[in-house]
């Protein structure tokens, strides 16, 4: 008998705060390998109210991020409920730093284009100095609510 296949794996752009590797391991139990990306024609916002930001098409502008590789689908699973309602996974191609190879990849994009409360620019480093840890605390809590055995 022929093994089964392996199952794909899947890729990833992150641009806020799954850039912390702290958060990525609560989250997938491991650190992916990852490789710095350039998501181009879009815009990272703030968001009135959140610590998190929020990706939309914006020409001329470019988001950078991180690709997250190698990703199961069980992984892929817990990133999309992490993410929730308000983003939608949609392909993009992002253009790898190191040798500007281009990859088509997930993202996750805000879902309310015409959101009044996205402004600014967001920063990753502010963020981290601010508020990563409460955001851990919240995401263990995250995990421990998804991992409880459902009845």
């Amino acid at each position: 008998m022929a093994a089964a296949a392996a199952p794909p794996l899947h890729s990833v752009f992150v641009y806020g705060t799954l850039l912390a590797d702290e958060v990525v391991r609560v989250l997938l139990k491991r650190v992916p390998p990852s490789s710095p990306a350039i998501l181009h024609n879009y815009h990272r916002f703030s968001i009135k109210g959140r610590v998190y930001p929020a990706i939309l098409p914006v020409d001329c502008k470019k988001v950078a991020g991180e690709v997250l590789l190698g990703i199961t689908d069980q992984e892929l699973d817990i990133l999309d409920s992490f993410e929730d309602v308000e983003y939608e996974r949609r392909a993009v191609e992002v253009s790898l730093v190191d040798n500007s190879e281009k990859l088509i990849v997930g993202a996750y994009i805000w879902v309310n284009k015409d959101d009044p409360n996205l402004y600014g620019e967001w920063d990753f480093e502010e963020w981290k100095r601010l508020h990563l840890e409460d955001y851990l605390v919240m995401t263990t809590e995250f995990m421990e609510e998804m991992e409880k055995p459902q009845d």
